[in-house]
Parts: C-alpha cells; sequence; structure tokens
C-alpha cells in the first residue's frame, strides 16, 4: 500500500489541484540560472548581492544553509543590531524555510533549494499551486 493524493488530502489538508508547481529556471546549474537566482534573494530577502554571492559560493549550487537563512531574520539574544527587514521580506524567509523543513525536506536537513522562492515570488498565488501533489511527487 502506497500514499495516495487522497491521503494527502486528507492528512495535510493542503490542495492537491490547482496550479502546476514547476521552476523552469532552475532546473540546471547554468551561469544564467546562477544569476537569476542571486538577484531574486536579494530582491526578495532583502539582503545585498555580495552577501548571496558569498552564501552560494559556500553552498555550491542554487541553494542556501538553513542556517543562514536563519540567522538573517533571527537575530541572536547577543546582538546589539535592533534593525529588522521588511515584513514581506520576513514572510519570504519563513516560507521558505517552512517548506524546506516540512514538505520539501530533504537528506542533507541543512539546505534551502532557491527554486522554492521562485514559487513564494508571487504571495497571491501561494494558494493557488497544487502543494500536495507536488509534495507526493517529491516523496516518491
Amino acid at each position: 500500500m502506497s500514499i495516495s493524493l487522497e491521503d494527502v488530502s486528507i492528512l495535510l489538508k493542503i490542495p492537491v489541484t490547482g496550479k502546476l508547481v514547476a521552476v523552469e529556471n532552475f532546473a540546471r546549474y547554468t551561469e544564467e540560472s546562477r544569476s537569476h537566482a542571486i538577484k531574486l534573494v536579494s530582491k526578495l530577502l532583502g539582503v545585498n548581492i555580495e552577501d548571496v554571492e558569498e552564501e552560494m559560493n559556500i553552498s555550491k549550487g542554487l541553494i542556501v544553509r538553513k542556517c543562514w537563512l536563519k540567522s538573517r531574520w533571527c537575530p541572536k539574544a547577543s546582538s546589539t543590531d535592533t534593525t529588522y527587514p521588511p515584513v514581506e521580506c520576513t514572510a519570504w524567509a519563513y516560507l521558505l524555510y517552512l517548506l524546506s523543513c516540512t514538505l520539501f525536506a530533504n537528506k542533507s536537513g541543512s539546505r534551502v533549494s532557491i527554486a522554492l522562492l521562485k514559487l513564494l515570488e508571487d504571495l497571491d498565488d501561494v494558494d493557488k499551486y497544487a502543494w500536495g501533489a507536488t509534495a507526493l511527487a517529491y516523496l516518491y
């Protein structure tokens, strides 16, 4: 017996029908896709381009580390910096982190695909995707 779309719908209460979850620009690692990913992270998460480039060099791909992502919006208690990013940037970061920890967790447990951020670019469309079908396909 295997998990079906009906099981996903009932257990997770997420849509199994809707817009296709596909990110064509990030299918292969190229200089163009890397440049696009850096610009996307910088724009949506409010991080300067140099910091994003450094993180992607460390991560070696179209990914960022969860600890880097979390450190951008969860200041340490010992930090004296009390400035916070705009609410939208925090929302994108949190949703990216949440998706990478739940529906699209990988065996590394420490990295997040930038492709997921592309899906979150228009927050008004997030609820229109077939997240359940995509999560089931990712699981298989």
